[in-house]
């Protein structure tokens, strides 16, 4: 099975997908794309967290003709997501699109996805094939019996690229998804074994931010973990902020992007005595502004980590390998530093003294 590194390197605006090992981070907006600012705001705040590639939804003519504002005022490739109508595709190509995302085999005759090939070939635009459980041909389906399966997903990514290749395009990139994830990991699976068109990773309609991550961190931590995926997006049913962090912390976790700051915290206990669960929040929600992504940066520090303990038994002990933590004790704590407890802390001090300590730490 071909890795990561092994992949087709595809340019998407001044992003690289494939031939590497870093994994690239998407999102998607939720908001109507002909709203020209809304959409700008959102995309922004995206950029903030720290997104990578952003898609919006192409449905109309005016969320087509707003395309040509939108990418004037961000600074990430932007995708367009285009069912059915091949004019569609063509007017985002025509405004700047950086992407299109389209489903060949819905996108009407073949005459209709030559079109779209042709002008993506003289603009340089990549082309995502995006294949899910809801896309599946009616010949696909009679073939297994009327359902949906990884097999069956993955020759319908097969078709969709004979087709690409049949007019000599070859600038693909591929999503195979299902919001079945052991579905979607074995279809993605076969494709890895068969091709090496870079691959874009999702568990599709995943849930909302508590479910959703869960499936999520499942299915793109066991694919990931295995060299699958070029690129990833973590579908979540709310703010789409939130799947930047998401998709981070799975990054992470698994060793594949550094420079993060991570937050290590107790479940309590007993032996709790302040409100160790508001202040690890408290603490994890300002951290993860991109505020502090720039501070690594600009440090150079590969990895930080931040400990907030219920008590000493935790902190500094289980937790004294951390960079920077507090320990709870009787309406205070201490503040440690590399398990060694630096001075005590008035509870109602603890917050804004311990980020204060980060800064200083980053600087």
């Amino acid at each position: 099975m071909r890795k990561r590194e092994e992949t087709k390197k595809v340019k998407v605006g001044k992003i690289s997908i494939g031939h590497s090992k870093n994994v690239v981070i998407q999102s998607m907006c939720n908001t109507k794309t002909f709203d020209v600012k809304s959409t700008i705001n959102q995309i922004r705040s995206l950029e903030s967290a720290g997104c990578e590639i952003v898609r919006v939804s192409v449905p109309d003519e005016n969320s087509a003709i707003a395309i040509e504002s939108i990418k004037k005022k961000i600074g990430i490739p932007l995708v367009a997501d285009i069912h059915f109508d091949c004019r569609l595709a063509i007017m985002a190509a025509e405004r700047g699109i950086d992407k299109i995302r389209i489903n060949p085999g819905n996108i009407g005759d073949i005459e209709n996805v030559k079109k779209v090939v042709d002008i993506c070939k003289k603009k340089k635009i990549p082309i995502r094939i995006g294949v899910n459980s809801g896309s599946l041909s009616k010949k696909i389906l009679a073939k297994y019996d009327g359902k949906v399966t990884a097999k069956g997903l993955f020759e319908s990514a097969k078709e969709n690229i004979k087709l690409l290749e049949k007019y000599n395009f070859y600038n693909t990139i591929v999503s195979i998804k299902s919001s079945n994830v052991l579905m979607a990991i074995d279809a993605y699976k076969l494709f890895a074994n068969k091709y090496d068109y870079p691959l874009h990773i999702g568990i599709t309609e995943a849930g909302t931010i508590k479910s959703g991550n869960i499936k999520s961190s499942v299915g793109l931590g066991i694919l990931l973990y295995e060299g699958i995926g070029d690129t990833m997006r973590v579908s979540l049913t709310g703010d789409p902020v939130e799947e930047i962090y998401s998709a981070k912390k799975i990054l992470e976790a698994l060793g594949l992007r550094n420079g993060g700051i991570e937050i290590v915290s107790c479940p309590t206990c007993a032996r709790t005595n302040i409100n160790i669960i508001e202040i690890a929040d408290k603490v994890e929600n300002e951290l993860n502004s991109y505020k502090y992504e720039v501070l690594m940066k600009k440090s150079k520090k590969k990895k930080y980590k931040v400990a907030v303990m219920g008590c000493v038994v935790n902190g500094p002990g289980e937790a004294k390998e951390a960079d920077i933590g507090i320990a709870g004790g009787i309406n205070e704590a201490v503040l440690f530093k590399k398990g060694k407890i630096v001075k005590k802390i008035d509870e109602k001090d603890i917050i804004k003294i311990l980020i204060g300590e980060i800064e200083k730490d980053l600087k």
